[in-house]
C-alpha cells in the first residue's frame, strides 16, 4: 500500500527532476531567449498549491488504492499484471489528457480557463506553471472517475504523475535540441519545438499538438503538426486577451467577450 506522504514526496521529486532539467536546457540550449512572466506564472504555481492541496492532495493515489483493494475497475476485475496495468494506467491517462486539453480548446466554458495558460506572451519553463486553478479543479472528477473505471494500479498513477510533471515542464522550456535528435524523440514524446507551435498567436495553430507526453494521440487523431527549433513561433493569446498581473490571471475566466 501506498500513503498519501509518500505520494506527495513523488510529486514533489518529479517537480524537482523537471525544474532542473527544464532551468538546465534552457540556460545550456536557448532557443529565443523570451522573457517570461515568471511572478505571475509563479503566483499561480502557489494559488493551485495551496487549493489542490486543501480540496485534494494524493486522492487520486487514494481512490486507486481503495478501487485495488475492493476490486473495482477493468484491471482489476481482469487480474492483469501489475507491469501491464502500470503501461496501461500511463497510456490511458495520457488520452485522457490529450482529450481534456482539446477540449479546453473547442468547449468556450472550458476555454475561458484555459487560455489564461495561453495568455502568456513568452514561453519558458515558467510557463508550464501558469494555469488558473479552476482548470484543474475541473479536470480532477474525470481523472478520479477514469481511475476508477480502469482499476489502474497506485503504481501507474505515480509513474503518470511523475512522467507528466517532467514532461509538462521539459516541454514548455525555451530550448533548443540538435535537429537529428529532435526529429527521433518527436516520433515517440512531445518536444518543447512542438509544444512551442501550440502556443503560437494564431489560432490555427494552437488547435494542434495537445499531447502531453505521447505525440501518438496527436498522429492518429489528425491533431500533429511538425515543428522544429530552427523555426520561430510568436508565442502569446491568439485573441488579444492579455493576463500581466497575477489579478487579471485569476479573473480573466469572468471575461466572456472573447
Amino acid at each position: 500500500m501506498i500513503e498519501e506522504p509518500r505520494a506527495q514526496f513523488v510529486r514533489i521529486a518529479a517537480f524537482a527532476v523537471a525544474l532542473g532539467l527544464g532551468l538546465g536546457l534552457q540556460r545550456l540550449s536557448p532557443h529565443a531567449r523570451y522573457r517570461g512572466s515568471v511572478w505571475v506564472n509563479g503566483g499561480l504555481w502557489i494559488v493551485n498549491v495551496a487549493v489542490l492541496g486543501t480540496v485534494c492532495g494524493a486522492c487520486v493515489c487514494t481512490v486507486a488504492r481503495w478501487a485495488s483493494t475492493r476490486g473495482v475497475g477493468m484491471l482489476n476485475v481482469a487480474e492483469v499484471p501489475l507491469w501491464a496495468g502500470v503501461a496501461l494506467t500511463v497510456a490511458t491517462l495520457d488520452l485522457l489528457s490529450y482529450t481534456w486539453h482539446r477540449a479546453n480548446h473547442r468547449v468556450p466554458f472550458l476555454w475561458r480557463f484555459h487560455r489564461v495558460h495561453h495568455s502568456d506572451e513568452a514561453f519558458t519553463v515558467s510557463t508550464a506553471l501558469r494555469f488558473h486553478p479552476g482548470e484543474l479543479l475541473l479536470s480532477m472528477p474525470l481523472r478520479i472517475a477514469a481511475v476508477v473505471v480502469l482499476g489502474a494500479p497506485w503504481q501507474g498513477v505515480l509513474a503518470f504523475e511523475f512522467a507528466f510533471t517532467v514532461a509538462n515542464i521539459v516541454e514548455h522550456g525555451d530550448i533548443a535540441l540538435p535537429r537529428r535528435f529532435e526529429e527521433v524523440l518527436s516520433m515517440v514524446l512531445v518536444t518543447p519545438a512542438l509544444h512551442r507551435r501550440h502556443h503560437s498567436s494564431i489560432r490555427a495553430e494552437i488547435d494542434r499538438n495537445f499531447g502531453t507526453v505521447f505525440t501518438v494521440w496527436d498522429r492518429v487523431l489528425a491533431t500533429y503538426q511538425e515543428n522544429s527549433s530552427a523555426s520561430q513561433v510568436r508565442p502569446g493569446p491568439p485573441d488579444s486577451v492579455r493576463a500581466p498581473t497575477l489579478r487579471a490571471a485569476l479573473m480573466l475566466p469572468l471575461d466572456a467577450s472573447h
